[in-house]
């Protein structure tokens, strides 16, 4: 296994998809596809910490609990947590533009672009908590780094 360690920062992050029922056919595709989107965008190595812990939730909603003020229900939020610092600007600009469109695929609506929000959320230094502890940035680094690690020996 060869793997170049070059990133500071790291997520694994957890993206939710709030949206009305039925939007979507195939709720548990597009999870999957959100969470192996976000992945590819952060770049980071393919190990069983970053696999198993970038997932996605899709929340279907009631028509009747979203609504604009033209009364309009069919909207998307799609909100992805990570730690803070992962994404760099053009990161973040990846993000939005890959899922708004995975959004509009899945639902195969493509009026829907224009009615999903994604917002980009970051947990405070220390206020992500994986297997039982709430890591630091540096902490999920050296985790993801130890891992690598013990794959290669």
């Amino acid at each position: 296994m060869t793997i170049s360690i070059v990133w500071r920062t790291t997520a694994v992050p957890m993206i939710d998809i709030l949206a009305p029922a039925g939007t979507f056919p195939d709720p548990h595709a597009l999870a999957t596809e959100a969470a192996a989107t976000v992945m590819r965008v952060e770049q980071v190595p393919d190990i069983s910490m970053f696999r198993e812990n970038t997932a996605a939730f899709v929340h279907e909603l009631p028509a009747g609990a979203i609504c604009d003020v033209t009364g309009n229900s069919a909207h998307v939020r799609v909100q992805v947590l990570t730690n803070a610092g992962a994404l760099d600007r053009d990161k973040q600009l990846a993000v939005v533009e890959q899922l708004t469109a995975l959004v509009t695929t899945a639902s195969g609506d493509p009026s829907l672009a224009r009615r999903t929000w994604v917002l980009l959320t970051e947990a405070a230094p220390g206020g992500w908590g994986l297997w039982g502890h709430a890591h630091t940035n540096e902490e999920l680094v050296a985790a993801a780094r130890a891992e690598i690690a013990a794959a290669k020996g």
